[in-house]
């Protein structure tokens, strides 16, 4: 039989150094909320709260999806979440024709109360509730309280529209008319109503013409029509009807099915790359 040997149990580690009183590993203790305790760090408060509002601005960007306003169309930048680059596309009114871009750069602080998002025109656009110089809208105007529980990204782009579309200020108490920034187009607008007009035509028309002048870093790019997309607009007029003043033949149902379209840009496609090859 083998004999056990009497095991004698190691005297215990000291854990702490004699000078401190703190645990030899040098890391903070875990109450502090500072660090983890394997040494990883843990957000601040600070940080969680910035995580937060930025997961509530990506939640009403998704809404926009399919709640944005007609005619307006809203892009992120690839190098800031909180600027997105837009465009308006005014289809009736004083405004009819005009393109008009433009950013909307949320505050660190967005949405917060009390914070609210500055929607900038890079094209020039003359209306009451624009500045002239800055291009900015007048959000804290038509906002002055803003209030997170009912002001979302999709409100801002509501009123970013509705502004092409006023016929009067009768709603407007004059202190608040005061307040619009570009008091010049509001004389304009309560007093010469052709000269206001005249003003806007030309708003209008240098919207258009700009159009192709896409500022560095935007998200949204305009290009010029190539050969290809007139080749392709004949063939889907021959294919489905319809003539240059949008008019559909009696026969045409107006019912375009995926893969029809699908075909007729493979077979532009398939002639634009025979082209190539050939030149």
């Amino acid at each position: 039989m083998m004999n056990r040997q009497a095991v004698t149990p190691s005297p215990a580690k000291n854990l702490r150094t004699p000078d401190s009183g703190r645990p030899s590993t040098g890391s903070r203790r875990a109450s502090t909320g500072r660090f983890r305790r394997t040494g990883q760090p843990t957000p601040s408060t600070v940080e969680r709260e910035q995580a937060m509002r930025d997961y509530k601005l990506s939640i009403e960007y998704k809404h926009l999806k399919q709640h944005c306003p007609g005619g307006v169309y809203l892009v992120p930048s690839l190098d800031d979440l909180r600027l997105f680059h837009g465009v308006i596309f005014v289809r009736r009114g004083a405004f009819t024709n005009g393109i008009f871009k433009f950013t909307l750069q949320c505050p660190p602080k967005y949405n917060n109360a009390g914070t609210h998002p500055v929607i900038s025109f890079s094209s020039y656009v003359y209306n009451p509730h624009v500045h002239p110089g800055t291009g900015e809208v007048d959000i804290p105007v038509a906002y002055p309280q803003w209030d997170p529980s009912k002001h979302f990204l999709v409100t801002v782009l509501t009123y970013l529209k509705r502004i092409f579309y006023i016929k009067d200020y009768k709603d407007l108490s004059p202190r608040d008319q005061l307040r619009l920034p570009n008091q010049e187009a509001l004389r304009l607008f309560q007093t010469d109503s052709e000269g206001y007009r005249r003003r806007v035509l030309e708003c209008v028309r240098e919207s258009q013409r700009s159009v192709y002048l896409n500022d560095p870093g935007c998200t949204i790019q305009f290009s010029e029509e190539a050969a290809f997309h007139e080749i392709l607009r004949d063939m889907m007029k021959q294919r489905f009807g319809g003539d240059g003043d949008g008019k559909k033949s009696a026969d045409v149902s107006g019912v375009v099915t995926r893969e029809e379209t699908m075909e007729i840009i493979e077979e532009v496609a398939h002639g634009a790359d025979f082209s190539m090859r050939n030149e």
